[in-house]
């Protein structure tokens, strides 16, 4: 029986980006995947948010996305595009790139790291005990591991095998997206707006076939779309199927929304679809998913160092389970004000006016782009619980930027008072201090200026896990809560 400390079901954006977490931090993981390659069939997520992209550079490797994708000042809310550009983040911008192109580029740094794959299979079932998981593969391979993440999607076998509740709300409304050859020219390309829906055509980058979106009349329930759906679809919108024929392939997607009302279960974990689905709008998903795993790795990497308690697992829970439901919340809006009927446009034109407004404006941007998440960590400074920023430093070493801090994954203690005010050395196997210098003002998305700290504890994730006032006031405690009891 083969082994590894933490075993991934599903090799896409959540589970190659927490193998990333956890190889940086030395465990030893696996990826069990049911493609045999890293291809993606389909049109699925098309870029990635302003957070997410902060999270790669937080790691060292946002430049290999950046410089493959489009960069665009806006995000959108319905139909709402709204402006980023003045955010306080060196990347105000949305970063078009489609996903097979975010998965390929992941995994080339997953493969970089050392991480095994077992591909061409999956995850069919688990027994786990105190001691870890047994997990059972298509194939019949059994692994036996510490821990069992499931990344494996929205259907994901391992929420099932654990008996997780996926909770929420049914589909009402359905689409067909879809990559196809014509016969016949095709209808102009954009958007099309009728009693049905919104519907739209796009030529493909090789000229030679089309990608329709299509509002169905009534809500398909068959996960497996054939031609006959699309052309009907098409016939209903158009008055003609254009010829179409030879389908790449055909999709469908709907507004329902779902999530796992627990994110563990012992040794068992879900993160990305597997915790939570949701309507596409805003393009949130894959974004959501990347950044659960980046507050889950260093979690799981410490407890299974033993540098800290089981229970740390339990923040991942309290930590990501929030914003999900928020997403799923916000989705559900989109799909409302996306709706055709006199009603919802009427809702529509309201809402747009209310959107163009520089407050409404900033705190929906804030949402969709992951930048204003704050985890409860209590009362306190502004930073608390939010995301560090990425501020220039002058240290004794040279100038340096605060992501660059956290390329290995590792916690940091900023101290910007005196050089002996701060001492961490029970901790200094797992935070490292530096003395620093910042100039500038402190600007936080949506919240704005906030006061200058005495000193920052930046979890390893990018988010601030205490903040000082001059004093080191609750500091040994957020050290102890987060990193585990001081060593001798």
């Amino acid at each position: 029986m083969s082994g590894h400390a933490v075993v991934i079901a599903g090799g896409g954006p959540t589970g190659l980006m927490l193998a990333a977490e956890l190889a940086l931090a030395g465990i030893d993981v696996a990826i069990v995947e049911r493609r045999a390659n890293q291809d993606v069939v389909g049109v699925r997520a098309l870029g990635l948010h302003a957070r997410s992209i902060e999270v790669l550079d937080q790691r060292g490797v946002a430049e290999r996305f950046v410089s493959q994708g489009k960069t665009y000042p806006v995000v959108h809310f319905g139909e709402n595009p709204l402006d980023i550009s003045d955010f306080p983040t060196r990347h105000n911008y949305v970063l078009g790139l489609w996903q097979h192109h975010t998965e390929r580029l992941l995994a080339q740094w997953v493969g970089e790291l050392g991480v095994p794959f077992y591909r061409a299979r999956e995850v069919t079932d688990f027994t786990q005990d105190g001691s870890g998981v047994e997990v059972t593969l298509s194939d019949g391979k059994v692994l036996r591991a510490q821990y069992l993440v499931g990344c494996d999607g929205g259907r994901s076998a391992v929420r099932k095998a654990a008996g997780i509740e996926f909770a929420g709300w049914e589909a009402t409304t359905s689409w067909l997206i879809a990559e196809v050859h014509t016969t016949q020219p095709p209808p102009p390309f954009g958007f099309k707006y009728d009693a049905i829906g919104r519907h739209a055509v796009a030529p493909m980058e090789d000229g030679k076939c089309v990608r329709v979106v299509l509002t169905e009349r009534q809500l398909g329930t068959d996960n497996a779309p054939t031609l006959t759906d699309l052309s009907e679809a098409l016939i209903a919108v158009y008055g003609t199927d254009f010829g179409a024929h030879r389908p790449n392939w055909i999709s469908r997607f709907s507004d329902m929304a779902r999530q796992a009302v627990a994110y563990r279960d012992k040794r068992v974990l879900l993160a990305g679809d597997a915790a939570h689905v949701h309507p596409p709008m805003g393009g949130q998903g894959l974004n959501m998913g990347m950044q659960d795993a980046v507050n889950l790795g260093w979690k799981l990497a410490a407890v299974i160092k033993q540098t800290a308690p089981e229970s740390l697992l339990d923040s991942y829970h309290a930590e990501r389970h929030p914003v999900a439901a928020r997403t799923l919340r916000n989705t559900l809006a989109q799909v409302v004000l996306l709706r055709q009927d006199e009603r919802s446009k009427a809702l529509s034109e309201i809402t747009s006016e209310l959107f163009r407004m520089d407050e409404p404006r900033r705190r929906l941007v804030g949402m969709v782009s992951a930048l204003d998440v704050r985890y409860d960590f209590g009362e306190g400074h502004p930073l608390l619980g939010r995301r560090m920023p990425d501020l220039d430093l002058d240290t004794a070493e040279g100038p340096v930027r605060v992501f660059q801090l956290l390329h290995a994954a590792g916690a940091v203690l900023l101290n910007f008072g005196p050089a002996d005010a701060i001492d961490i050395a029970p901790w200094a196997d797992r935070v490292r201090r530096v003395d620093a210098r910042h100039a500038g003002a402190w600007t936080l998305p949506v919240v704005g200026t906030v006061p200058a700290p005495s000193a920052v504890l930046v979890r390893p994730d990018g988010h601030v896990g205490w903040v000082g006032d001059g004093t080191t006031e609750g500091l040994q405690a957020a050290l102890q809560r987060w990193f585990g009891t001081a060593t001798a």
